[in-house]
């Protein structure tokens, strides 16, 4: 096949769009209920960075809640971040099967092919904030909050949302080597332009780390330095892949 499928009516394509949406829903619904068993532990692992630094600071290690149903309500949503993250596999495969009905066959061969890599890099980019990064970030938080004179008596509520909103941002931010790996794979841009243009690369990963984490220089740089290494990685690699295939 040599031409892009153009052949798709619009009805066409918005029952894919609905099909993909529909498997994506099941899977994480079955993801979910799998991780409801499971959603307690998880919920003693987004509180462990607070419980860690609080036991250092020699302070109250329990987080507060301000309604009956806080407990319930962060526990069903710990269960669905959870079935999330455990059906990103699938929900990534359903979203680029989507996308690649429009692209040519060796489009679609390397958008499937970086699927798995995809989900992975999502999984790892949220387990290293959490079980990395997390600690020094509330730690310089919560000794700045000790500081200034303030108690530190932080609601269930408000440590979970953060906790899974910076989760969140690093998986998102680990898909540089997909982006750099599929721009380089369909000849958009090749490594030797992303190699020249380092130095802007790097600073654009700066910046872009310092508008999605919070005012601390903390998190940012603990952001940025693995983009940074990715990049390196994922350039390095698509030059062995060129110069393998040029062989």
């Amino acid at each position: 096949m040599t031409e892009r499928q153009t052949h798709m009516t619009l009805v066409e394509h918005l029952d894919e769009l609905r099909t993909c949406l529909l498997r994506s829903l099941a899977g994480l619904a079955a993801a979910m209920a799998v991780c409801l068993v499971f959603a307690g532990w998880g919920l003693r692992l987004l509180q462990r960075p607070y419980v860690i630094v609080m036991t250092r600071l020699g302070q109250p290690t329990e987080l507060r809640v301000l309604s009956a149903t806080a407990g319930f309500m962060m526990y069903m949503k710990v269960a669905l971040i959870a079935g999330l993250i455990v059906a990103s596999p699938w929900i990534f495969y359903q979203v680029w099967t989507f996308v690649a009905a429009g692209l040519y066959p060796r489009e679609k061969r390397l958008t499937m092919r970086a699927v798995p890599f995809s989900a992975g890099l999502f999984v790892a980019g949220a387990m290293f904030f959490l079980l990395v990064v997390a600690v020094p970030i509330m730690e310089f938080f919560l000794r700045f909050n000790q500081h200034l004179g303030l108690r530190n008596d932080l609601t269930l509520n408000n440590h979970v949302n953060m906790m899974i909103s910076m989760m969140l941002i690093f998986g998102l931010a680990f898909q540089l080597p997909v982006a750099v790996g599929i721009l380089t794979g369909l000849g958009v841009i090749e490594p030797e332009t992303f190699a020249r243009h380092r130095r802007y690369v790097i600073v654009g990963l700066f910046v872009l780390a310092a508008l999605v984490t919070s005012p601390s220089p903390v998190d940012q740089v603990l952001l940025a330095l693995p983009m940074w290494g990715l990049f390196e990685l994922s350039v390095w690699v698509a030059r062995l892949r060129k110069r393998t295939v040029r062989s």
